[in-house]
């Protein structure tokens, strides 16, 4: 996770989108919250990118985030292929990343016009991933998929 993490850091340097490790809350509100306290659906992806400095708060990030990674496990594979598949895409994450690296493989969902995830692309750890909320950000797999 350090490596990709780093990738991402350095290329946003100076530029205006964030990027964080967890333990960072995204929280998603489904608008009939009173307040902020009242939002029930809050995760901790392992990586998020952040390009709206309006939804960063002391707590994390209030609404959908535009990347997020998630490192899987045995134990996390259901929830993070499921669950927060779901979850990701009704709240409109552009980008969503499942790394598994035990199967060495990573798989990419991009938002569609129609605000569903289409097939993903698949990597394996000799590729270089295009990020596609960044012209020109690629990510080299060689030293995350190790």
């Amino acid at each position: 996770m350090g490596q990709l993490f780093y990738q991402f850091f350095d290329y946003l340097k100076d530029k205006s989108c964030e990027v964080y490790m967890a333990p960072f809350d995204v929280r998603f509100p489904d608008g009939n919250e009173k307040d902020e306290k009242n939002i029930k659906t809050v995760v901790q992806p392992d990586i998020v990118v952040v390009c709206d400095e309006s939804k960063l708060d002391e707590k994390g990030c209030t609404g959908a985030p535009d990347l997020i990674i998630e490192i899987i496990s045995p134990s996390t594979a259901q929830k993070d292929k499921l669950h927060k598949f779901n979850l990701y895409e009704k709240y409109g994450v552009k980008e969503y990343w499942i790394v598994e690296p035990e199967n060495k493989i990573l798989s990419v969902f991009i938002l569609q016009d129609n605000e569903r995830y289409g097939r993903p692309d698949i990597y394996t750890q000799d590729d270089k991933v295009k990020v596609s909320i960044f012209e020109d950000l690629v990510i080299d797999l060689k030293t995350v998929l190790i």
